[in-house]
């Protein structure tokens, strides 16, 4: 395992958050309130998705632009293929550098109609995830070259996958065209992660792998989101749900320390960074970092 992953280096493991978008101006505050509460943590950067079929993009591009502004945060802006064209979506890298922002996660994007739909190229627009990062890297190369571009992965294969060959293909050949870094799905598991790193790294790919953590406490909506992207959810953590529908308080515990528990055996494995879905709950998040050693640290102005 040590020649798969970077050496753990003594002390509290890196974080890495990502933000739910914000459907309305009230979940906006919210979302703001969240990178608040989260900043003092220092994590290595923070993103803000998008809705289905980029229906939140204006607000998400808002926020990251705030944040690149208004605190020490660094933020990642994602970029998706979906109902853009390919100059309208380099449009916003520009804006995106213009603002501050050096992180890109490249993304193809969920249809408009939801995931788990067929996914339609946009007339005029970037086929996947690796026309995408082509495009970036190409696009004006003062600014392409200097982009750090974050990529995703399946650990459980992509619901549209054909195979670990096609699937462990097609990273590397993000990696080839630009990519710096892959996120994966969530897992519970951690033989999951350890697998599939095994599998990217005999298809060569040396990017950095980083293990997504999910943060959900409603375990009902966690069964609908692992339907529709291939995440399995062990018959032990169905036993720890159960009979808790009604319990917020006991779930949010549950959650905190099922992540924590998991981000630990992935540390002995010589993991060291962590990025987790937060979906707006900064008090999960902070619990989290909380049960892995990690405190916050005063923040000065921006």
């Amino acid at each position: 395992m040590s020649s798969l992953v970077t050496p753990r280096q003594a002390g509290s493991p890196s974080v890495s958050f990502e933000f739910f978008p914000p459907k309305s101006e009230a979940m906006a505050d919210r979302l703001w309130e969240t990178v608040e509460r989260l900043e003092p943590m220092t994590p290595n950067f923070v993103s803000v998705t998008y809705g289905a079929g980029g229906s939140t993009r204006e607000r998400t591009h808002d926020t990251v632009r705030r944040i690149a502004q208004q605190t020490h945060l660094r933020p990642a802006g994602h970029l998706t293929c979906v109902s853009a064209t390919k100059d309208e979506v380099l449009s916003v890298a520009e804006d995106y550098w213009d603002a501050g922002v050096r992180h890109i996660v490249a993304l193809r994007g969920d249809p408009p109609s939801g995931m788990g739909e067929k996914f339609e190229q946009h007339p005029g627009g970037f086929r996947d995830s690796i026309d995408l990062i082509e495009g970036i890297r190409a696009h004006r190369p003062d600014l392409g070259r200097c982009f750090e571009i974050s990529v995703s992965c399946y650990p459980e294969l992509h619901p549209e996958s054909q195979g670990w060959d096609a699937e462990i293909a097609f990273l590397k050949a993000k990696q080839d065209a630009g990519a710096d870094r892959a996120i994966t799905q969530f897992f519970f598991e951690p033989d999951i992660y350890v697998n599939f790193l095994e599998k990217a790294r005999a298809g060569g790919v040396t990017m950095p792998i980083v293990p997504g953590i999910m943060l959900q406490p409603n375990f009902k909506g966690l069964k609908r989101i692992s339907n529709l992207c291939g995440a399995s959810l062990p018959a032990w953590l169905h036993e720890l749900y159960d009979g808790l529908e009604e319990d917020q308080e006991t779930r949010e515990l549950v959650t905190a320390n099922v992540a924590a528990d998991l981000c630990r055996k992935l540390s002995d494995e010589g993991v060291s960074d962590f990025h987790f879905y937060t979906l707006n709950r900064a008090g999960l998040a902070l619990s989290t970092c909380r049960l892995l050693g990690l405190k916050p640290k005063p923040v000065e102005a921006a």
